[in-house]
């Protein structure tokens, strides 16, 4: 088990549940619309959010951002000491730096000497297109082993200067890189780890690929936060994150829709019901599985772990609960009568 670090009161590490995290896009100069998009995704979920804190201008714009958001915000922020230090006498509630790009050893103290003052956790973050020449040259290209050793080189450059409530990121575009250099730290160090295949791409292919290279670490016990990377609006990692969390079984709030992928025998529109019940549910917050299968064959059966569900026949259907069929309707009131029990059971429970 890692060790805890609590940013802003929420823990990361220690055992306690995987943390989604999301960055803004918005310029922090901006505070209107940085405010407007982390309110975005505080109501998709989103549990942490970082800002790129790059001039005075985003300095200025902080006390502003912090006060409206409701919850913990990350300060982004690259080679400037006297930024992290003024984001961190703002209030932010943990920085996002690599000390190695911060300065020497007094400017990294300076940071480090702030951060623990003011109870402000330190992420490291190392990804394969940022490594330094000497670690590139020494295994050939960025390697599992070379993000590794270069996070674990800013890891003791914050030891040195006494700080250790730190939360180690290493990243890569390659989904085997990315997760072997994951596997090689969570043996040396027992920091928590923030997980996310950098530069995954657009929504539809990055979810697949950073699918790929979150859940087996996560199903091997590796991970205490996790940001999918996404290009565009940011809103939408919130859910890919939050849906490879419930497929490895470590989420488990609100409605999980399960639907059958059709074939010759299906009487119903079952894309189009599982959209219309996640869209009902959208709201949901109490655990719980519904199904939608397209025919009355193998429907009941293969969603035997639902707490309800329909399966759909050429003129008629079965609504059924836990796998049993309990009413026989006409398509046309299928769903319907799916959403009424499923408000039904939210009164019941």
């Amino acid at each position: 088990m890692t060790r805890a670090v609590r940013v802003g009161g929420l823990p990361i590490g220690g055992g306690a549940p995987i943390v989604i995290q999301s960055m803004t896009n918005t310029d922090t100069r901006d505070a209107e619309a940085t405010l407007a998009q982390i309110h975005r995704l505080e109501e998709a979920g989103c549990q942490i959010v970082r800002l790129s804190v790059y001039d005075e201008g985003c300095i200025a714009s902080l006390p502003a951002i912090l006060q409206g958001a409701h919850v913990p915000l990350v300060a982004d922020i690259h080679f400037n000491a006297s930024l992290a230090v003024q984001a961190v006498e703002a209030g932010i509630h943990k920085l996002r730096i690599n000390p190695g790009n911060i300065g020497n050893a007094r400017r990294v103290a300076y940071v480090a000497d702030a951060a623990k003052a003011h109870g402000v956790p330190i992420r490291i973050g190392v990804n394969s297109g940022s490594l330094h020449r000497d670690i590139l040259a020494k295994h050939g290209g960025p390697t599992p082993a070379a993000l590794a050793e270069s996070a674990l080189e800013e890891v003791c450059a914050l030891e040195k200067a006494g700080f250790s409530d730190i939360v180690i990121s290493v990243k890569a575009t390659s989904v085997q890189t990315n997760l072997e250099a994951n596997r090689i730290l969570s043996r040396s160090v027992d920091y928590p780890l923030h997980l996310g295949v950098t530069e995954a791409g657009t929504r539809a292919y990055g979810a697949v690929k950073s699918a790929a290279g979150l859940a087996p670490l996560l199903l091997d016990g590796i991970g205490d936060t996790i940001r999918v990377s996404l290009s565009g609006d940011p809103v939408p990692e919130v859910a890919v994150a939050r849906d490879i969390l419930r497929a490895v079984g470590l989420y488990h709030e609100g409605i999980e829709v399960i639907s059958c992928p059709t074939c010759g025998r299906c009487g119903i529109d079952v894309a189009g019901m599982a959209a219309r019940v996640e869209e009902a549910t959208r709201h949901v917050r109490i655990p719980m599985k519904i199904a939608v299968m397209g025919c009355i064959v193998n429907g009941p059966g293969e969603a035997r772990e639902a707490d309800m569900g329909i399966a759909g026949g050429r003129e008629y259907g079965l609504l059924f609960v836990k796998g049993k069929p309990m009413k026989k309707l006409p398509i046309g009131e299928l769903l319907p009568a799916l959403l009424e029990e499923v408000e039904a059971y939210l009164c019941r429970n």
